[in-house]
């Protein structure tokens, strides 16, 4: 029982990875020699659905640490890793930017445009780490610095 539960969860993980690399745009595929190994991070495409969502979520947590009048929203994102441990976890680089959108209307974030006002406008560059663990339904971001 619990070998098949391992070998389950292993294919589990590598089907998940192998989906996200596979629609990454990523090309350069290591060769059986190398020195990556199971679990390590590898890169993955800024725009796959996974990392937009991983980011969204590391935005939501600064906005909500943050005494900023207004909302942030993910502008850019620069550099996107995933990992697979106990679920996805996402190292980003994002840029974010200030929107119209003040917090205290708690506006959805995909209405926001950005500040035009240039005294208003702020961008800050951000590195996110995000944990998805899609079984559980659980998210955790143990690291958001701006």
């Amino acid at each position: 029982m619990a070998v098949n539960f391992a070998c389950s969860f292993t294919a589990l993980c590598c089907l998940a990875l192998w989906s996200f690399t596979r629609t990454s745009g990523v090309t350069n595929v290591p060769p059986s020699h190398s020195t990556i190994r199971p679990g390590s991070p590898v890169p993955v495409n800024t725009n796959n659905p996974g990392v937009r969502k991983a980011a969204r979520f590391g935005v939501y947590r600064y906005n909500n640490s943050s005494n900023d009048l207004f909302l942030f929203k993910e502008s850019e994102i620069k550099k996107a890793m995933v990992q697979i441990v106990r679920g996805l976890k996402y190292m980003l680089h994002v840029e974010i930017k200030r929107t119209m959108c003040e917090k205290r209307n708690h506006s959805s974030l995909d209405s926001c445009h950005f500040q035009r006002k240039k005294t208003l406008q702020r961008m800050l560059r951000c590195y996110f780490e995000v944990w998805i663990t899609p079984w559980t339904h659980t998210v955790h971001i143990p690291v958001a610095h701006c």
